[in-house]
């Protein structure tokens, strides 16, 4: 201190003695509140903490964004206000200083405390700090798995991106990522839906392995969040086109028929996906026939996806993790099937903690049991599900009905060990079966049995590989008793599969994709038991034996900032192996001859070429055009007579006479986020050329003991349509909007005066709105409406007398329609409790809130007045169908 500093000090002290206590005491606490005053600015407002996320925000939007969360007030003049500059920032849990600082650390603009408020400047004389050029030809590479820190969940689809440079990468369906970044500091933002977004900096002066951790959302403390991309927003710069992905937690609050979450009828909901009908597991794609729907559960095929004949399906939603369905447009690792491909993954199970959950519904109830083998490095899940609405049918006192069995189950499991830092063994399987009988009458039992043991290998920081051994059983029983005859029938479809899939991240600009695939098909079209003196005779019909073999190669070529393409080649073969006869057919579908070959000798191969290409153009942050060519092939077949498919229909193999079917589709699509991503919207056009159409000739029965092709008669077809999305992401209300106008055609000589006649999946309009509203911490409430075009159907045209009978004629395929079909269905979720270590809640549902009694069926009979009138009966399924299920977790 100076000498005349210290002198007006000792001044100050002399007068303050003789000043009065009342006053000391007033001047002590001043001067109190003064030292203090500096300490409690400094919790507010620059050095409050917050979180926020901006991305190529105007300043203005920014500051506004920022003020927003931060409850601070900013005060600029109309030269900040109309600022030009774009900022770009991630902040997680970072003061106000240090994100303004970031904000305009290369912007000519300076900040300044002004008592309460922000003042935000105009600076020319301002030294930028403006981020070096990183030398491109100095790059390293960063790879790793992604996971959830609650449960160590692989988890798929994650987004990375570099936040100063327009670029990133998602993780794969395995969790694995791979990205080539410029030497020097990298800031990575990493999103995943359900999840808490990461953001961190990493220094690469080397090729480097980051294994991230996400926290589950519903982890967070509450807080205002602004996300400049939501993590589940469409990719606008994939060429992928025609997918859609589903996470489980989407189907968490949706009415459901009876108490169970079904992901099959979730999926229904979006554009270009159609229910087979009411009370049917099937679903149709893009004017395509259930039977051209590959659906995989871990990989493995499932063959039959329905319970109790369709009004469930097979996958209980407490096990599975993730949901892909590929419409036509699929890459190049998939294939046998034209329409599309429904890639289910379980969970793995928490390798952190033990975990139960389950519910108890009107007609079912279900049990999970997760938890660590060894912490950190193994878990199992098992997972399971039964209804008791047999139960119901013993109270009856009726002796045929209370002996009746009306039941299924399922039970999923799986097991996964970390063997390294580069590689991890996965076993998972799927037991299903349902059971339908009534006591010394009839009976039919149907199920699948699937198993997967994969095995992910990381060869170095750009070569990613999954091995996998795949066994896939479905087969059904029916069995007939009547006096002293009994009559079974048996059949079954089994494989046994090997798959190797590669991932190669070659650069920057370049992921590859290559693979192989073997499949080996045992197909038993029927056996045929019976006693007594029915006078049908027990008999086998002859295996059927194929390989199926694929290879595949991709390449995703980024080839600007805003131009990505897709191209690739799957090449396909399907040979035809004995033992067994294989016939030649007239016109008329009689055999005119036959041969025999021996076990394991080729009858026919067939050899496909499948090229794939796509392409993606970004309009700009918000909007992008898609297009895309895919062709594929499909060499099983399902043989049905229903519209809506059931377990007895016949899975048959191309043979010398049935020959693989092909389809050729283009798509075109636009796709554009609204409102800083709480909107999406995208519209998608198809057109689809098909080959080697299979339907039946007129009057033909697939239960004969004549080779089916006697039965069958092949052609060509076309589909072609357009499809709708509008979806609300964010907010207290999300949900969408979709509509598909469509048109399914097939042309086969014998057919309708062989002209182009409706494909029975065809359907002109289907519409499905889907809301959610979250009324309070404890209520969600739910709803959602379809209506679509009544299914194409053949009604008679007429009748004629044969020996006093009246029979029925039918002509032209398909030319009629059942009524329209329209349903609106009502939920609710209460929240009963949730703490950190128990959560419960109840779900109520109203199906068919309206009571619409849609046709199931319509039939035609004489009128029992007037046999020469004919009547036809409409049959109804639902109307007014209430449930509740109790969800606990623990």
């Amino acid at each position: 201190m100076k000498k005349k500093e210290r002198t007006e000090s000792l001044k100050i002290n002399s007068r303050f003695k003789d000043w009065p206590r009342q006053i000391k005491t007033a001047m002590v606490l001043l001067v109190f509140l003064m030292l203090v005053r500096p300490a409690a600015f400094a919790q507010s407002p620059l050095d409050k903490v917050c979180s926020i996320s901006l991305n190529n925000e105007p300043l203005k939007t920014a500051l506004d964004k920022i003020s927003a969360i931060s409850g601070v007030k900013f005060t600029y003049n109309e030269t900040v206000a109309k600022s030009t500059i774009k900022i770009t920032l991630q902040a997680k849990e970072q003061s106000l200083s240090t994100i303004l600082t970031n904000v305009l650390a290369q912007h000519p603009y300076s900040y300044m405390l002004l008592d309460q408020d922000i003042l935000i400047r105009y600076d020319p004389d301002k030294k930028t700090n403006k981020r070096p050029v990183k030398p491109s030809s100095l790059k390293y590479r960063v790879s790793g798995t992604v996971t959830s820190k609650q449960t160590g969940e692989t988890i798929i689809g994650a987004t990375i991106r570099v936040l100063d440079m327009n670029t990133g990468t998602s993780s794969n369906g395995y969790g694995f990522f791979s990205l080539n970044l410029p030497a020097g500091e990298n800031r990575l933002s990493i999103s995943a839906m359900g999840q808490k977004t990461v953001l961190m900096t990493i220094t690469l002066t080397a090729d480097h392995s980051l294994n991230i951790e996400m926290e589950d959302e519903s982890q967070q403390l509450q807080e205002i969040k602004i996300n400049a991309a939501a993590p589940n927003s469409r990719d606008l710069a994939s060429p992928q086109m025609g997918v859609e992905r589903l996470n489980i937690q989407d189907t968490k609050n949706m009415p459901v028929l009876l108490g169970e979450r079904d992901v099959i009828k979730t999926i229904q909901l979006l554009p270009g996906i159609k229910s087979a009908g009411e009370g049917s597991g099937g679903f149709f794609v893009r004017g395509g026939a259930s039977d051209q729907n590959l659906i995989l559960l871990d990989e493995a095929p499932v063959y039959n996806a329905s319970h109790l004949l369709g009004f469930f399906s097979t996958f209980n939603s407490d096990a599975i993790k993730n949901i892909n369905i590929f419409k036509g447009d699929m890459p190049a690792q998939y294939g046998g099937r034209l329409s599309s491909v429904l890639d289910i993954k379980m969970n793995d199970g928490n390798n952190q903690k033990f975990g139960v959950s389950g519910g108890v519904g009107l007609i079912a109830a279900r049990l999970n049991l997760e938890g660590p083998i060894q912490k950190g490095k193994s878990s199992f899940l098992i997972s399971a599900r039964r209804t008791y609405a047999d139960m119901f049918l013993k109270l009856s006192k009726d002796s045929t009905v209370n002996r009746s069995k009306l039941y299924f189950y399922d039970l999923n499991a799986k097991a996964n060990y970390i063997l390294g830092n580069r590689d991890r063994l996965y076993l998972s399987g799927y037991f299903g079966k349902d059971v339908l009988s009534a006591e010394n009458v009839a009976g039919i039992n149907w199920g699948n049995t699937t198993a997967t043991l994969r095995w992910n290998h990381v060869f170095n920081n750009k070569l990613f590989s999954n091995t996998s051994v795949i066994f896939s059983d479905y087969n059904y029983r029916i069995s007939i008793k009547q006096d002293i005859n009994d009559l079974g029938i048996y059949s079954q479809i089994r494989d046994w599969n090997l798959k190797e899939d590669l991932q190669w991240y070659a650069n920057e600009k370049n992921t590859i994709s290559m693979g192989f695939n073997g499949i080996y098909h045992t197909i038993k079209p029927g056996e045929i038991s019976a006693t007594g003196n029915s006078g049908i005779v027990s008999q086998t019909l002859e295996n059927r034996y194929a390989l199926e073999n694929s290879a595949y190669i991709s390449n995703t070529w980024k080839a600007t900032d805003r131009f990505t393409l897709t191209y690739g080649l799957r090449a396909s073969a399907f040979t035809i192996l004995g033992k067994g006869n294989y016939y030649n057919l007239d016109a008329d579908g009689n055999i005119t001859g036959s041969k025999y070959y021996t076990a394991g000798q080729a009858v026919k191969t067939y050899i496909n070429p499948e090229p794939r290409i796509a392409a993606a153009f970004q309009l700009n942050d918000f909007s992008s055009v898609k297009t895309s060519y895919a062709r594929n092939a499909q060499n099983l077949h399902l043989v049905s007579n229903s519209n809506a498919g059931s377990p007895t229909d016949k899975w048959v193999a191309s043979t010398n006479l049935i020959r693989p079917e092909l389809a050729d589709q283009f798509s075109v699509g636009y796709y554009r986020d609204f409102s800083e991503h709480k909107y999406e919207f995208s519209v998608e056009s198809y057109y689809k050329i098909l080959q080697n159409q299979v339907d039946y000739r007129n009057g033909a029965n697939i239960y004969t003991n004549q080779p089916i092709e006697t039965q069958l008669l092949y052609g060509k077809g076309r589909a072609y349509g357009a499809e709708f999305l509008l979806k609300k992401k964010t907010g207290r209300l999300t949900g969408w909007i979709s509509y598909t106008l469509s048109k399914s055609e097939r042309k086969i000589d014998g057919i309708s005066d062989n002209q182009w006649y409706n494909a029975r999946q065809d359907r002109t309009h289907d519409i499905a709105v889907v809301a959610i509203y979250k009324a309070s911490e404890k209520w969600t409430l739910s709803a959602n409406f379809v209506y679509y075009t009544g299914d194409a159907v053949t009604f008679p045209g007429g009748k004629y007398q044969v020996d006093g009978e009246n029979y029925y004629y039918y002509t032209n395929r398909n030319a009629d329609r059942m009524p329209a079909y329209h349903r609106l269905d009502l939920g609710a979720t209460r929240q009963l409790k949730k703490t950190a270590k128990f959560s419960s809640d109840l779900t109520f549902s109203l199906y068919n809130a309206y009571g619409n009694p849609n046709a199931y069926r319509i039939f035609f009979r004489d009128s029992a007045a007037d046999p020469n009138r004919t009547e036809a009966v409409r049959t109804t399924l639902f109307t007014f169908v209430p449930s509740v299920t109790y969800n606990f977790k623990f």
